[in-house]
């Protein structure tokens, strides 16, 4: 047997589970698993400037292809605090990562030592699984488990806490002899697809809900597959955009009170049937139960038990992956349809695409100060089908959502459930990370970019390019347009006479020279028509650099964007676009 320290044993085991990608800040009490990465080599390490940022790093990492988990590490102390955040997005949106943490050692925990806190306790509402290790002998073991939970049942994260002297004692260890843990994953029956068949078979005017679970079991194959057998339009949440393309002709629109399509809530308010996949019933996708579940019936499939009626009773209930359930539900559809007991969905599917048609927003403004709609045609227009955007919340998110263009699976990222400002910069340099031959570019309010504005030299350091297009009215929007209910408009502006920037006029931060001094370029455009040249030269800049390059648009200050209380009650700001004209990228529109 090799003999070892504790630490030595955990990074043979990550490399042994995959992990060859980790971000971080060392610091005193973790140095022992630096020193560990650095002898052992085949992990390479991004230096995060903040740790939240390194944990949110590890979330878009993650969130990029299949099969891949986040590492963040960080010291004792502050450095797990501030990762709770990263932690509760993954757990809130069902991403698996790892978060490691140095520990004061054993003898010390109690003593109110330097850095010493209760993570493991203060994490655990928010991991699958959390562990201070105790016994150097169990180290690699923790480490097992952690992956065994992140992978098995409702992904998640894990955190394991190593104390000083547990990391540095020297163990009995063979790799060689090293496994790991067979993944548990619940299955649909038989007997559970032919029921939720005969559901759908039943049904005038069905939906499927693609939920985020579909993108986690990587089957947006078998979810196209099936709707295509079935004939079934398909209304995918916000963790589910591009399961079905955004042009695909059974694609119906988003559903929801914010992140939603006129055609898509016009759609479900017509429907008889609802078979949710993967989903969670979201409340920004529901509204209040009551509209929403109104003279329909639902099935919902999903891999977590407690998940089944949380929000609602269905009317059926399938604990199962995406991927499992679907399976199931393509062989009793194929037979079926070979069989002819497949009911003609061809008239539902036709008014489905007649909303689609002629139920579009406008977005063509020639407004200066830029109008926001105009911006989201504008990267319609000029980024391609394989563009992966990443966002995380605000008004620039929410109206990304109702004008940008998804065609494929991982190629919207976004934190749905937590919604963290400032996740966006540091999420966008993990899926860099990840994939550096995909066409990254993130999408930020003002607010949302300040929060982690200091991880842009992360990728000016690491060489982590993307685009980032910045849509700046220097206000707290959403929070601004919320405010309108208490008839105020109050600590929520951004605005300020910048005495180093007068060109700004009032719109406060420079952000060319804030992000340029991080070591990045960028490029502020004042005028619409000078967006298709603004990123045709970021993209060069990009290229030449290999660095972000952001793209600041100065919007009008006060634009109010569709959203409401009730799928059926959204506030619509703005007219409804008549012609090709009025909304020139949007799909099928009907002039």
């Amino acid at each position: 047997m090799a003999k070892m320290r504790a630490i030595e044993a955990a990074v043979l085991v990550m490399r042994r589970e995959g992990v060859d990608t980790a971000f971080g800040v060392p610091g005193a009490a973790i140095n022992p698993l630096y020193a560990a990465l650095n002898k052992i080599g085949g992990v390479d390490h991004v230096l995060a400037r903040h740790v939240e940022g390194a944990s949110h790093m590890a979330e878009g990492y993650t969130r990029t292809n299949p099969g891949n988990i986040g590492v963040c590490i960080g010291t004792s102390g502050p450095a797990g605090t501030d990762m709770v955040t990263g932690l509760y997005s993954a757990s809130a949106d069902s991403i698996p990562i790892l978060c490691i943490t140095g520990q004061a050692p054993r003898a010390r925990m109690h003593k109110e030592d330097f850095q010493a806190v209760d993570i493991t306790s203060i994490v655990k509402p928010v991991t699958k699984w959390a562990t201070t290790v105790l016994e150097p002998g169990q180290v690699p073991y923790a480490f097992q488990k952690a992956f065994f939970e992140m992978r098995s049942g409702r992904p998640g994260p894990v955190l394991i806490d190593l104390p000083f002297d547990v990391q540095m004692a020297e163990i009995e260890f063979d790799i060689d002899a090293y496994q790991p843990l067979a993944v548990n994953k619940p299955s649909a029956t038989r007997i559970q697809a032919e029921k939720a068949l005969a559901m759908l078979n039943e049904a005038e005017r069905p939906l499927i809900v693609s939920g985020g679970g579909i993108i986690n079991a990587d089957a947006s194959d078998k979810l196209v597959e099936f709707a295509e057998l079935t004939g079934v339009p398909v209304i995918p949440t916000l963790m589910g955009w591009g399961t079905i393309p955004d042009d695909h002709p059974l694609m119906a629109g988003m559903c929801g009170l914010q992140t939603s399509h006129r055609y898509g809530n016009a759609t479900l308010l017509e429907s008889d049937l609802v078979f949710g996949i993967g989903n969670r019933w979201a409340n920004r996708h529901t509204g209040s139960v009551d509209v929403y579940t109104q003279g329909r019936r639902f099935i919902h499939v999903d891999i977590e038990p407690t998940q089944i009626g949380r929000v609602f009773t269905p009317d059926l209930g399938i604990v199962s992956d995406a991927g499992s359930a679907l399976d199931a539900f393509l062989e009793v559809a194929r037979e079926w349809k070979a069989a002819g007991k497949l009911k003609d969905r061809s008239a539902w599917v036709e008014s489905c695409r007649e909303r689609k048609r002629t139920l579009h927003r406008k977005t063509h403004f020639e407004n200066v100060p830029v109008k926001p709609q105009r911006v989201y045609e504008e990267m319609n227009e000029f980024f391609g089908k394989d563009t992966c955007y990443v966002s995380t919340i605000g008004l620039s998110q929410i109206a990304g959502a109702q004008f940008l263009h998804v065609y494929k699976p991982r190629h919207w990222i976004n934190c749905g459930q937590a919604g963290p400002l400032g996740w966006t910069i540091p999420a966008a340099l993990g899926v860099v990370k990840a994939d550096p031959s995909r066409q990254v570019v993130a999408l930020s309010g003002d607010y949302d970019f300040q929060f982690m504005i200091e991880e842009l030299a992360a990728g000016a350091q690491f060489n982590l390019p993307y685009i980032h297009v910045l849509v700046n009215n220097s206000y707290l929007g959403l929070i601004r347009q919320a405010q309108r209910g208490f008839e105020i408009d109050y600590c929520v502006q951004l605005s300020f006479e910048n005495v180093n920037a007068p060109e700004l006029n009032g719109y406060g931060v420079d952000h060319v020279a804030v992000v340029e001094g991080l070591g990045c370029k960028a490029i502020r455009v004042f005028d619409a028509n000078d967006l298709q040249a603004a990123f045709a030269q970021a993209r060069k800049l990009m290229e030449e650099f290999r660095v972000p390059v952001v793209v600041e648009v100065i919007l009008e200050r006060v634009t109010n964007i569709s959203m409401g209380t009730e799928i059926n009650a959204v506030n619509e700001f703005e007219e409804l676009a008549l012609s090709g004209a009025d909304a020139p990228t949007a799909i099928s529109l009907l002039d």
